[in-house]
This record gives structure tokens, sequence and C-alpha cells, in this order.
């Protein structure tokens, strides 16, 4: 495993608290938004479709550790857009270790060679950077060439100046097994602490939609790929994700999501059900928890859910099943995840509800709310009200 034992420690010992003091619903990550507005356009990414008024907002400081706070997770994945384009970035990461959090912060590392200077290392601290595959692989998934080279230049600085390295990779259908165990290997050689590993998640508003993975399809590619996993017997890749998620990935778990293991907070507030659907917002924690009927979602449950296997839905199942039955997580740890044999069963799709757009009125309904914001402290008469935007 590419995670410290003491992390494990950390969040094993948060799970076990939560479920003694009964509760049913629990988060293990934040995945925080601080903004929207990225540097790069990629064709998968469903995350920067809003006008300038809202890529243009940020959240505060205090917003950010106050949601910390709210939610409880010792987990912090902070993602976007691209976070270091929030010229506060620093004082948030620093508040949220100084909380005892884990934090994770995720970037496409085009700014990152200008940027670490104000960060320092932590054992709780990791770079995770955006690198979904080989250099021909990842500047077609980023839209742009040249992305790959300057993103691995920057992940060996930062590794030598003595962070925590890992690499978020997203695989889509044009995948080659054979061209990813090669690409893991080379990170691997790189010296990364690990390997963040996921499908893509088929946004409605992403441009390029004939990419992404359904089901099946996923399990095939990740049971291809996982075949080259073997070193003198034993795995040769340091992963972030957990063993019995990788072994979902590949076919051998009948998993359901847990949306709320990793709830997600951004300028429009706390987003329902998950990191990928933005189907709603409440102004708390408490509220999505207490308000969200969770069972219109998932697997089985809602269309836009159909195929999804991402590790911000399933990583908390997994996570939650090895500590109920660690002899599993050992197993699959030991040998890696199972690429022969039958598949576990897949959940029956047949009663699924249709799928809602509400995308366009979740986005009017903010822009109308912004319209009717009190003018900033010191505006003179007549100035319409303008988001705090802490940006370079």
């Amino acid at each position: 495993m590419g995670i410290p034992l003491a992390q494990q420690a950390k969040v094993a010992a948060y799970v076990v608290k939560q479920q003694l003091a009964g509760r049913k619903r629990f988060p293990l990550v934040l995945m925080l938004e601080p903004l929207f507005r990225c540097n790069l356009a990629c064709a998968g990414c469903g995350k920067i479709d809003y006008p300038d008024e809202i890529l243009n907002k940020r959240l505060s400081v205090e917003d950010c550790l106050g949601a910390a706070e709210e939610c409880g997770a010792p987990v912090v994945a902070i993602a976007g857009g691209e976070p270091l384009l929030h010229k506060e970035m620093p004082q948030i990461v620093e508040g949220l270790l100084k909380q005892g959090r884990i934090v994770i912060l995720c970037t496409n590392a085009l700014l990152l060679e200008k940027r670490m200077e104000a960060y320092k290392p932590h054992p709780r601290f990791i770079w995770d950077i955006h690198l979904d595959g080989d250099k021909a692989q990842h500047d077609w998934a980023v839209s742009q060439e040249g992305v790959y080279d300057r993103a691995v230049e920057a992940l060996k600085k930062v590794r030598d100046a003595g962070f925590r390295t890992a690499i978020n990779c997203t695989l889509f259908n044009n995948a080659d097994a054979e061209r990813t165990a090669k690409f893991f290997d080379d990170v691997t050689a790189m010296g990364v602490d690990n390997i963040m590993l996921s499908p893509g998640y088929a946004y409605e508003r992403a441009p390029d939609q004939k990419h992404f993975l359904n089901r099946q399809a996923t399990k095939n590619l990740f049971r291809d790929v996982f075949r080259h996993n073997t070193g003198k017997g034993k795995p040769k890749w340091r992963m972030g994700n957990s063993p019995l998620f990788l072994d979902f990935l590949a076919g051998n778990q009948s998993y359901h999501c847990t949306p709320w293991g990793n709830p997600t907070r951004n300028v429009f507030g706390w987003q329902r059900p998950c990191y990928l659907l933005g189907e709603g917002y409440a102004k708390s924690f408490t509220e999505l928890m207490e308000t969200t009927d969770w069972d219109k979602y998932g697997v089985g449950n809602y269309e836009k859910c159909a195929d999804c296997m991402v590790h911000s839905g399933f990583e908390a199942t997994a996570a939650l099943d090895a500590i109920k039955r660690p002899w599993k997580a050992v197993t699959a740890q030991l040998r890696g995840p199972r690429t022969e044999g039958p598949m576990a069963p897949e959940i029956d799709l047949s009663k699924q509800r249709p799928a809602e757009y509400v995308f366009s009125a979740h986005v009017q309904k903010a822009m109308n709310e912004m319209a009717h914001e009190a003018p900033r402290k010191g505006a003179k008469h007549g100035d319409t009200a303008k988001p705090v935007a802490a940006a370079e």
C-alpha cells in the first residue's frame, strides 16, 4: 500500500468511533472545491461549464476550514477546477493540517513549480498530480500538448524537495492495458508514493461523451491492467486506493455506492448527492445529511449512476467493508485484485428512475442569488456586487 500505516490507523479509528456512536451515515473524505476555474479545458471534464461570474467565485479560507470542522472527515481532498489558481491555498492547506486532517491537494501541476515554495513538506500532506497515462494518452485526455512533460518535471521537483507525491489517473475506453501498466511502472520508478486510480465518470456536460467506460468495459480493462501488476510474486505498484476498491474495479465485489462517504463542499454549498452529481445544494452539512433522499441515487436507483464505479462513490464502501472484514482486505492486499474467474453479480438496473437534467436551473438560481447580493464594502452608490475572487 502507498498509504502510510499511521494514516490508515487514523481513518480506521475514526470509523470505529462513528460506529460505536451508532451513526449509520458519516463522511470519510471531504471533497473540497474552493473554485471551479481551471487553466485547462479537458474534453472529459464536467466541472468547468459555468458562466464567468460563477467561475470567478472562491471559497474563503474561513469557508474551507469551517467546512472541514462542520463535516469532521479525517481526510480532505482539495479539487476544483485548479486549486493552485486560488491565491489563499497555502493558508487553506496549513489550516487543515493544524486541524489534524490528512490533506490531498489535487493539481494538474502547470503552476506547481511556481507555487511549491509556499508549502512545506508534512507527513499528512500529499501532492496528487493529475496524470491520465503516458505522454500521448495524458495530453489527449487534457486536450493540450506538452502538459505531461510539465507535470512530470513538477512532480520530480516536489518529490526532490521532500514532499509526498501521488498521481491521480483516470482511465477512459481508449486506454490500452499494456501501455497503462508500463506507465505505472514508469511513475513507480519516479518514486511516487502512490497511484490513485479510477474510471472516468460520464459527466452529462463533458464535451467528449464517446470515451466513457460502461461497467463491463471498466471491469475488463482493469483486469487487463492488473494482470501486469506482479513483481517477485507480489504487487509492484504502490496504490493509493484501498485493496477492496481495486478488487471492485476488477469485477470481484458487488458494491453499492456510499455517496455521503465523500461529501462535497463548493461555491454553491453542500452538493447533493455526491461529488459527481450536482442535483441540489444544502446550506449546511447537517442539512445535507438529514434532508437528502439518499435512496433516490446509486447504481440500480438512478439512470445517471448506472455506469459509475468511481472512487468518490465506492472507495468509502470498500473502506467500510475492509474494517468490517479485515481478512478480505488483507487477502486482496497480498495477492492484488483477482484477474481470472467469474465476476461478482451485477446490480439490477431494471427499476432505476430516469435521469433528470437540472444543471441549467441550478446555474440560473446561483446567478439570481449573485445578482441580489449586497454591494461589497466600500462600493460606491450604483455599483453592482461582485464575487470575491482570491486568484492570481
